[in-house]
């Protein structure tokens, strides 16, 4: 491993930082003209199950002009994603073994790709159906008008929920990579994540059955395909180290 001075790595540190934050900053300008037109393709799935004549409000004078920017740089940040895992790679890569190297990088990259699909399943699939749902259940006489802002923290809240659901995956695959949970322990285990799946989507979802559902299922689904993961992880490393000792 390479031995530097700390001064050395402080200042290495710096320069990633301020070049993952111009990365940020350019991309958020290009964003910026077209931040009205962002934040409304992030509200169409509410738009869209809202009744006719029906539309969003915003209660806060300054509203109109900040929670767009704040969906501008959501989408900045992810845009720019993978110059900020660039440069936290070139950071730590020097400082890691080969067989880290081997394994840091897959899961930086296979952590990313999830949780993008993740915010896509709550996107695409999720939110149509519950706030179709919502709106289909809204008692007469009651105007179903959202605040924007109000939506926005909603909508963060669901990325992150199922962002970091789909997130299970990897963390299967490192706990038995690291040897804290066998194959065995995890399949044994099937029963208690079905039920944890639907305790952790009544937690961090809205209190109707369709939402709840449509995490707690994918969770458990993730959980297996986790296990095959780690499985064909296993698989390789046992065929290296047979290939190794001959």
């Amino acid at each position: 491993m390479d031995q530097q001075p700390l001064l050395v790595h402080l200042l290495e540190l710096r320069s990633r930082l301020i070049r993952v934050a111009v990365g940020l900053l350019l991309t958020f300008l290009v964003l910026f003209h077209w931040s009205g037109q962002i934040y409304h393709l992030l509200a169409k799935p509410l738009l869209e199950a809202l009744p006719k004549g029906a539309s969003m409000i915003a209660t806060e004078v300054t509203a109109p002009f900040f929670v767009p920017l704040k969906v501008t740089m959501l989408v900045a940040f992810l845009i720019s994603l993978p110059n900020t895992l660039y440069q936290l790679w070139a950071f730590v890569a020097p400082g890691l073994y080969s067989h880290e190297k081997r394994l840091v990088l897959p899961l930086i990259i296979s952590s990313v790709v999830l949780f993008m699909l993740g915010m896509s399943f709550a996107y695409f699939v999720v939110f149509p159906v519950v706030f179709g749902f919502l709106s289909a259940v809204t008692p007469a006489g009651v105007a179903m008008m959202t605040d924007i802002d109000k939506y926005l923290s909603f909508v963060l809240g669901m990325f992150m929920a199922f962002g970091v659901t789909f997130e299970v995956p990897v963390v299967v695959v490192l706990l038995n990579r690291m040897g804290i949970v066998s194959l065995a322990k995890l399949r044994e285990g099937r029963p208690y994540v079905v039920v944890g799946a639907f305790v952790v989507a009544a937690v961090v979802t809205p209190p109707d059955v369709l939402s709840q559902v449509m995490m707690a299922v994918p969770l458990w689904l993730l959980f297996e395909a986790g296990i095959i993961a780690a499985m064909l992880v296993n698989r390789k490393k046992a065929t290296l180290a047979h290939d190794h000792d001959k």
